[in-house]
Parts: structure tokens; sequence; C-alpha cells
């Protein structure tokens, strides 16, 4: 699609967003603009990439990737990708990671993993990850059970149809070798140069 048929999909107080007003990479699905307050119809299109600011809706395929601001809405489709401010709700299937600010509401399905702020409610299926700050609560959808959340206990949901849940430690690792150092925390690697 090019950006005048992209400009007729993203409504900004009821009107097609000027195109002066965004970007559209029409090789790589990517649309990114500043722009508050859009509604973005999307739901036809697959593996999309959305930069916005604050108060959007986004109506989406599956495989896609969001970096906006705050009080945004998502209705999407599976394999998404998640990095938003407070206030957000999602409508999303499964396998979505998310990383958040605080009071939002998840009604997902299974395999997404959730790192957010607090007060957050997450009703979902089996098989997620949950590391989040204070006053959150599962509601697994498989099964009847509500979850409260602990700040600084990452969890993990049993198998379809199976209560409870299990605690993932970090596994962390350090390593010295001459000048530098390597701390490895969760399979991801940070080195520091000592001078």
């Amino acid at each position: 699609m090019n950006k005048k048929e992209i400009r007729q999909r993203v409504l900004q107080n009821g009107k097609s967003l000027d195109l002066d007003k965004f970007e559209w990479d029409e090789k790589a699905n990517v649309f990114s603009t500043v722009e508050d307050n859009l509604v973005l119809d999307f739901k036809n299109l697959s593996d999309c990439i959305f930069n916005t600011g604050c108060g959007c809706t986004f109506d989406t395929a599956w495989n896609c990737t969001f970096k906006t601001g705050s009080d945004c809405t998502f209705k999407t489709g599976s394999d998404c990708i998640f990095n938003t401010g407070s206030d957000c709700i999602f409508n999303t299937g499964s396998d979505c990671t998310f990383n958040t600010g605080s009071d939002c509401t998840f009604n997902t399905t299974w395999g997404c993993t959730f790192k957010t702020g607090s007060y957050c409610t997450f009703k979902t299926g089996w098989d997620c990850t949950f590391d989040t700050d204070v006053n959150c609560v599962v509601v697994r959808r498989d099964i009847y059970q509500v979850i409260e959340l602990e700040k600084g206990k990452k969890i993990k949901l049993n198998g379809f149809g199976v209560l409870g849940f299990t605690f993932i430690e970090e596994k962390k690792e350090v390593f010295l070798s001459g000048k530098e150092i390597t701390v490895t925390v969760d399979g991801v690697s940070y080195v520091a140069v000592i001078k």
C-alpha cells in the first residue's frame, strides 16, 4: 500500500490524517508519527510496525510491533510486541510480549509475557509469564483461578488446565577477565571495562 492508501486507514478527529503528519515505509510496513488520538484500521494487514503518540486505538492483524505513548487501545491478532506507556487496554491473541507502564488491562489468550507497572489486570490463558509492580491480578481463563501477583516475584503460569504457577529465578553470572567484568542476567550480557 502506498501512503495515500494508508492515509484512508488513519483517522484523527474523524478525518483522514494529513499526509505531512506521518511517514509510511511501504517496503517494511512501518507507520510513524508523533500525533496523538488516532484511530488506525489495519485489521487486514500483518507484520506492521507502529510508532505513535498517546491516546491511539489500533485494530490490526497479527505479528505487529507497537511503540506508543499512554492511553492506547489495541485489538490485534497473535505474535505482537507492545512497548507502551500507562493506562492501555489490550485485547489480543496468543504469544504476545508486553512492556508497559501502570493501570493497564490485558485480555489475551495463552503464551504471553508481561512486564508492567502496578494496578494491572490480566485475563489470560496458560503458560504466561509475569513480572509486575504492586496490586496486579491474573484471572486464568482456561480454569477458574485468580492469582494476586507480588512485586519482585516473577512467575510463569502452569500449562493448560493445571492450577498454579512456578516462580522464575533470575539467572545471574559474573565473569572477570583482565580489565573486563561481564554480568549475565537471564541470558543478556552486560560488559564493563575497568580503567
